[in-house]
């Protein structure tokens, strides 16, 4: 078994998430059918022109504290990955906490590392949960990952929900 550690991720450390960012948006393309903008950054705003402007949007991830949770997922002493967690008000509707950004890279998927992840982050923060997926065909992968994990922590007991969310 891989060691695998969800941590906290200090402000020292955020420019590993930034490193990421670029990769989980390139999936997220993928799915969405997306493509980046004229400077090649996945956004739909022409304003960032670079990574560098992109990932300065992050930066709240670090300025709400107790508020917004930035994890750091690695395995062996890697960097694999990532989840935000979110608290109000920065959830929608009627939960405690909303995982709002969720990503691991290829290498490290189809080996249980995504399933202890978030297991590990639901026994940090007991309380009512909202996730978001997109909806896709081509977002199989990760629908299926998120209904065996929450089928096996929840023994089944959890809605699933078709809604529109906006801002997410």
């Amino acid at each position: 078994m891989n060691k695998i550690s969800v941590h906290l991720c200090e402000r020292k450390n955020k420019f590993i998430i930034n490193n990421l960012y670029p990769l989980y948006l390139h999936d997220l393309a993928g799915i969405r059918n997306e493509l980046p903008n004229k400077y090649g950054v996945f956004e739909e705003d022409e304003e960032y022109q670079t990574l560098e402007q992109q990932i300065s949007v992050f930066d709240v991830w670090w300025e709400k504290e107790g508020v917004l949770f930035p994890y750091l997922v690695t395995v062996d002493d890697l960097p694999a990955g990532f989840i935000f967690v979110a608290t109000p008000l920065y959830v929608f509707g009627n939960c405690d906490f909303m995982i709002k950004e969720f990503f691991i890279l290829r290498p490290f998927r189809g080996k249980g590392i995504g399933e202890y992840v978030i297991s590990e982050i639901f026994n940090l923060y007991r309380g009512k949960w909202m996730l978001y997926t997109a909806p896709t065909d081509k977002n199989y992968k990760t629908i299926s990952l998120w209904r065996k994990t929450l089928t096996r922590y929840t023994n089944n007991q959890f809605t699933e929900e078709d809604i529109e969310l906006y801002g997410v």
